[in-house]
């Protein structure tokens, strides 16, 4: 009889070993699929690198040397276009994604193209290093107009519902971009052609006010994303930007990236101009 009861017992021991052997393993399967996909994060990493090469220009700058903050813009860009890429790929969108791209383009392609010109402006200037916008010199805080403009246009961006598949103005990092080549032209064999946006204070402030207006102007500028459908006549922007970019990167380097960035605005002007005609 106690032979029978002990083996009762050792089988019920067994019962509740298992069961919670079993309940562990519930649980830890729980908590696996409670740990948030880490693939969803790739795109807002890539976005947070983008913000710190931001970052890193403005110091470069104020380190002295621009080529390099023009280089770390550069590479900004890269992770712009990595980000919106990886995030369409992974289809790992989120409202937050959306949030903290802008905040880095604004310190990427506002902020720390602005610090260049703040910088190229100085240099015109022939200001001392003691000298500055304290001691009255208040032209050097009209290169800031680009980072407002910048801010501006990206809160346009982010509730324009009209922006899909084109732009309205000339998107942040083509303006970032168009800086950081004038200052791989002035480091060029090329450099006499860019000294003539850059020798005098006046050509600078002009430079810095026809940018801003183009970063909040209603022209219609075409994206370089290629829709299915799409035929080549259709396509006759993209493949004359393409060209030429290749001519310019031929001749000219990085310095070309300012060639493109203008070639890319006339050609918008341009179409805008031929389709206003064809209306009538």
């Amino acid at each position: 009889m106690l032979g029978k009861f002990n083996g009762i017992r050792k089988e019920c021991l067994l019962f509740s070993s298992n069961n919670l052997l079993l309940l562990k393993i519930l649980y830890l399967l729980n908590f696996i699929m409670r740990i948030p996909n880490p693939v969803k994060y790739i795109p807002n990493t890539l976005t947070l690198v983008n913000l710190l090469l931001g970052c890193l220009s403005v110091v470069s700058s104020f380190e002295g040397n621009l080529l390099f903050a023009g280089y770390l813009i550069l590479l900004a860009a890269v992770f712009d276009f990595l980000d919106g890429f990886v995030a369409r790929l992974l289809n790992a969108y989120s409202p937050l994604g959306k949030e903290l791209d802008s905040l880095s383009d604004l310190v990427s392609f506002g902020v720390a193209p602005s610090v260049i010109v703040f910088h190229l402006l100085r240099n015109s200037l022939a200001l001392t290093p003691e000298q500055g916008f304290i001691d009255g010199h208040v032209i050097l805080a009209i290169p800031f107009l680009i980072a407002v403009f910048s801010a501006l246009r990206l809160a346009i961006f982010n509730i324009d519902t009209q922006q899909t598949t084109s732009f309205i103005g000339l998107p942040t990092p083509a303006n970032a971009m168009f800086i950081a080549g004038v200052v791989f032209g002035l480091n060029s064999p090329v450099k006499v052609w860019f000294d003539v946006l850059t020798a005098s204070p006046l050509a600078i402030i002009a430079t810095v006010l026809v940018l801003s207006a183009l970063l909040v102007s209603p022209i219609p500028m075409f994206s370089l994303k290629v829709k299915k459908g799409d035929s080549v006549k259709g396509l006759w922007m993209q493949i004359l930007l393409m060209i030429i970019s290749i001519v310019a990167f031929l001749f000219m380097g990085l310095a070309s990236a300012a060639v493109i960035i203008l070639a890319y605005v006339l050609i918008s002007i341009v179409n805008n101009v031929l389709v206003r005609f064809q209306k009538r």
